[in-house]
């Protein structure tokens, strides 16, 4: 049920749910998306660079900008009255010196009005986090499958290295992160992953152990209906209505049933 005057989610208070009630996290990537999701109780809204794919029509997400997240980030957060507001960095953005890394983080704060960054990435990344977390910009991690690496992995896949993400889960939490995403291993990785750090992991395609629960919304409210990945649970027909009602607006403008009479100016 929606919450009654919630007080606003910030980042400690995210942290806080570990091991508590389920996190549930959704993404938004407008204002009148956001704003609906943010009055039905969800957590977190994570304005996610797959915004490439479900809003530009990209087939990955490396293509998206530092600018465009931005962009995205501040419309989310215009909406949002309670949900922790988190914004991607996306591909090269952080990749290549801690500097750049803080200099884009401080952006999605300052511009985009975010209340959190998310990363891809653990060993290779700690010392971006770390700089970030210097800054006073919490960060949320991201290990498992991490889309920006596709042009390295060459398809999306389930990823089950399990020492290799162990190890990228720690590195994040000892990095000062306040989260994970742990996108696509096994849910008894998934699991070890919890179990082994004392941050919330938010899982998608990792299981029902995680401390929370993250969809692309798109995904999850069936507008999107070519893609039906084993983790996607569509919990409702968004694409079907829409179809029904701009069917019905082509015919009735055709035969002239709209605009009738009560919809006319007199």
């Amino acid at each position: 049920m929606p919450m009654k005057n919630p007080s606003p989610m910030t980042a400690p208070t995210f942290a806080l749910r570990k091991g508590g009630e389920p996190l549930v996290v959704l993404t938004a990537y407008d204002f009148l998306t956001a704003q609906l999701f943010d009055q039905c109780g969800v957590d977190c809204l994570l304005v996610g660079d797959s915004l490439g794919v479900v809003v530009q029509g990209k087939g990955t997400t490396v293509e998206v900008t530092m600018d465009q997240m931005v962009y995205h980030t501040s419309l989310v957060s215009r909406a949002s009255k309670h949900a922790l507001v988190v914004g991607d960095l996306p591909f090269l953005s952080y990749h290549t010196e801690t500097a750049s890394a803080v200099r884009n983080a401080g952006r999605l704060i300052q511009e985009g009005g975010a209340g959190a960054v998310k990363l891809e990435g653990g060993v290779r990344v700690r010392a971006q986090i770390e700089a970030i977390v210097s800054a006073q910009i919490p960060v949320m991690g991201h290990v498992g499958l991490t889309p920006q690496s596709i042009k390295r992995f060459g398809r999306y896949r389930v990823q089950r290295d399990e020492q290799l993400i162990l190890d990228d889960a720690r590195a994040i939490e000892e990095a000062g992160a306040f989260s994970i995403v742990i996108e696509s291993v096994p849910a008894s990785l998934a699991a070890k992953i919890t179990a082994a750090v004392s941050i919330p992991t938010i899982g998608i395609g990792a299981g029902p152990s995680c401390d929370g629960q993250v969809l692309v919304w798109q995904d999850a409210l069936g507008l999107l209906v070519d893609f039906d990945p084993k983790f996607v649970k569509r919990f409702a027909d968004v694409h079907g209505e829409m179809k029904r009602g701009v069917e019905a607006y082509c015919r009735e403008v055709r035969t002239r049933s709209f605009p009738d009479e009560d919809h006319s100016y007199r």
